[in-house]
């Protein structure tokens, strides 16, 4: 049920996002940037939760809109930053609203302890699947 709804989740917001030419995959790197700060691809694959190469491929197309500019890390020649353009910085209300969109669409019809109880049974699922998986490293 978690991957249905997952997928769910992932094809309405697609459906918002597509006229501004965006997928829900640039969210969690457009939520990451958001705050301001540049950040290496290292830790953009671990703010999303993703492997390495899916995020590589992301933030290829990223930079290929527009959304996204890399800069050579000083420290490392073989690393690079990323932050959000004029255009990515632009988008990310609209990206937000989205999300809202389809967070309010989903929970229609349920109380609001319904709705708290949902997103803090969600947050310990995400942390024992979290806990599980840096054990298993």
């Amino acid at each position: 049920m978690t991957n249905w709804a997952a997928r769910l989740f992932a094809r309405a917001i697609d459906a918002k996002l597509k006229p501004l030419g965006l997928s829900s995959a640039y969210m969690p790197v457009i939520f990451a940037l958001a705050r301001g700060d540049a950040l290496s691809q290292r830790a953009l694959t671990e703010a999303a939760s993703i492997e390495q190469p899916t995020m590589a491929a992301t933030l290829a197309r990223m930079e290929r809109d527009g959304l996204v500019a890399k800069r050579p890390d000083p420290a490392d020649r073989r690393s690079s930053f990323y932050s959000l353009t004029p255009r990515g910085r632009e988008l990310t209300e609209k990206v937000r609203a989205a999300g809202h969109a389809v967070n309010a669409a989903a929970m229609a019809g349920l109380s609001e302890a319904e709705r708290e109880a949902y997103l803090d049974l969600l947050g310990k699922v995400v942390a024992n699947l979290t806990e599980s998986i840096e054990a298993e490293r």
